[in-house]
């Protein structure tokens, strides 16, 4: 990437030389671009510069100079950041790295978001840094032209001030936002909380809590109705992992079912873990025995350490469909089981993945299916 303050190697994480993304893209580019000046007066970054959003560090590897905050719910991101700040030469502590659930800093000078995927995961930051932000903050939105839209204008316009968007260049936009001091955003409505459905066995009726941007944070999605129906019935000590938490509801299942077990809860996603740890304390107790785990999958997991692996792996990273994820998740879990662990995976079926569990495992077979799911077990012998 090339900007009037130099040229930066950046990769994604973890770095894989198969993968031909790029580590920014033109959204980057266009925010870059103007914060330097190029069209216009250069932006003061001499205040307290807060970077939301930035997906893979470019932004603030490229703002390292000014020692800016980045804000962002992904492991990967902060991860890759780091690496990209090495990359670049900078300094290691450039860079302020805080997660979504993080306090933000006192004041912020300078606000600068990349529009997530998740709207309500948008709406959520917003209200957490409405307070910090004053009359003179500079606040800039980038994003590709697909990503903005008038929901996320009024985001802005209704919980920080008033709103306006750029031209598109190369189908990306900025969006510049005049903080109102006098505004009185309406209440937070994250985390959201409601009660599960029946006939999901064990969890039925009871409370799940999620924070803003996890997978199908206002309803149960139909693959982990699908998976809780028909989880494994176990007894007796064991550790068990509940890989890509999300909201922590099957993990939570498992270890009501099996009270002597101890649960682990994983996911790349602060917001995740953060709902995950709400749900299991509301149905299990504040003492029960559990772990709960930011992580590249099950990088944090001791190998031959676990009983039982259960899995919804997501097949997106941000706007790319790849099955890398879940190659990750599955090599990951192999790893990590002891002899005679069993991984169990929920999944469209036709994603294919016992063609993945007999290469990596040597055995696969179907617990039960439907016509758009399957459940596979795997041994790891």
């Amino acid at each position: 990437m090339t900007t009037s303050w130099g040229e930066y190697d950046l990769t994604r994480f973890p770095e894989d030389p198969r993968d031909r993304l790029r580590a920014w893209d033109a959204a980057d580019e266009y925010l870059l671009r103007h914060l330097e000046g190029i069209d216009g007066p250069p932006t003061d970054l001499s205040g307290t510069v807060v970077v939301v959003g930035d997906r893979w560090g470019a932004l603030v590897t490229a703002l390292a100079a000014h020692r800016p905050v980045q804000i962002s719910d992904s492991h990967l991101t902060q991860q890759a950041t780091r690496a990209n700040l090495r990359r670049s030469g900078a300094a290691p502590d450039a860079v302020r790295l805080l997660s979504t659930q993080d306090a933000p800093p006192e004041r912020i000078d300078v606000l600068l978001i990349r529009v997530p995927k998740s709207l309500a995961l948008l709406e959520d930051q917003l209200h957490r840094l409405a307070p910090h932000v004053h009359a003179g903050t500079v606040v800039v939105g980038t994003g590709r032209v697909t990503e903005i839209h008038t929901s996320t204008l009024k985001l802005f316009e209704q919980i920080l001030g008033p709103t306006k968007t750029s031209l598109a260049v190369k189908k990306s936009r900025l969006i510049f936002c005049s903080p109102d001091p006098e505004a009185v955003p309406a209440r937070n409505p994250w985390p959201h909380t409601y009660a599960l459905p029946d006939g999901i066995g064990v969890v039925s009726g009871l409370p799940v809590t999620n924070h803003a941007g996890i997978f199908c944070a206002e309803r149960l999605d139909i693959g982990t109705r699908f998976f809780l129906r028909h989880l494994p019935e176990r007894h007796g000590r064991e550790r068990v992992v509940d890989l890509g938490c999300g909201n922590g509801v099957v993990g939570t299942a498992a270890a009501l079912a099996n009270p002597a077990a101890e649960v682990v809860f994983v996911d790349e996603s602060h917001q995740a873990v953060a709902s995950a740890e709400a749900t299991f304390r509301a149905n299990a107790g504040a003492a029960a025995p559990a772990e709960f785990l930011v992580s590249d999958g099950m990088s944090a997991v001791a190998p031959g350490s676990v009983d039982l692996v259960l899995n919804n792996p997501p097949f997106h990273t941000h706007q790319a469909t790849t099955d890398v994820t879940s190659w990750r998740m599955f090599a990951g879990a192999r790893d990590a089981l002891r002899t005679g662990g069993e991984l169990w995976v929920v999944g469209n079926r036709h994603l294919g993945y016992h063609v993945k569990l007999r290469k990596l495992f040597g055995n696969s077979e179907v617990v039960a299916s439907d016509p758009k799911f399957v459940i596979l077990r795997a041994v790891k012998r």
